[in-house]
């Protein structure tokens, strides 16, 4: 039998659930937040192609070429599905989340680490400084938001709506703006 789970009593009941459940990695992967929740599940369907596509592409011979042809089939599926651009030989580390798929172009050089979210009408391209985005671990990117460059996205960082991010983003930080800026403590304490 297992114990309940208790509130601690430093914690208001508001932020309970934040202190029980433990935190989301920035280096390990939780491959439970790409599993299937139905059938029409667009977000997940296409990365789980896009999974998929690079499997067989390690693969030798008839059954690894059939894979690949099937996928890519499957993966243009759910590309017009979602209304996203997200290519088959892309970066990906485990635990992406693409909630709104709608409107997401991720640039074939980009680079994503574990446990992020984008959401919908996100363009991660060239543009700014040479190269392309690299993206840390637990990195959540709202609406609209447009990451161009060779900038890197540190770890817990978060990228506000329709925000342009060009040049880098240190750790644990909120951007907001055009082009993209950091909040100070007292800004980001009135969003929460």
């Amino acid at each position: 039998m297992t114990s309940p789970v208790r509130q601690r009593d430093d914690v208001s009941p508001d932020h309970a659930v934040a202190a029980i459940s433990p935190p989301i990695s920035s280096s390990e992967p939780d491959w439970s937040r790409e599993e299937l929740t139905g059938r029409w599940d667009p977000g997940r369907q296409l990365l789980r192609t896009i999974r998929r596509y690079q499997y067989y592409r390690t693969r030798r011979g008839p059954i690894g070429l059939a894979g690949r042809k099937w996928n890519v089939l499957k993966h243009r599926f759910w590309s017009a599905v979602a209304g996203a651009e997200i290519p088959l030989n892309v970066s990906i580390d485990g635990g992406l989340l693409l909630p709104h798929p709608n409107g997401i172009v991720v640039h074939p050089d980009a680079r994503i680490g574990p446990n992020c979210i984008i959401f919908q009408q996100v363009t991660l391209g060239t543009g700014g400084k040479a190269g392309t985005p690299v993206i840390g671990g637990h990195v959540d990117i709202a609406a609209g938001a447009k990451v161009l460059g060779g900038v890197t996205i540190g770890d817990h960082a978060r990228v506000g709506a329709n925000a342009v991010v060009v040049s880098d983003v240190p750790p644990g930080t909120t951007v907001v703006g055009i082009p993209a800026r950091i909040l100070n403590p007292r800004e980001l304490s009135v969003l929460e």
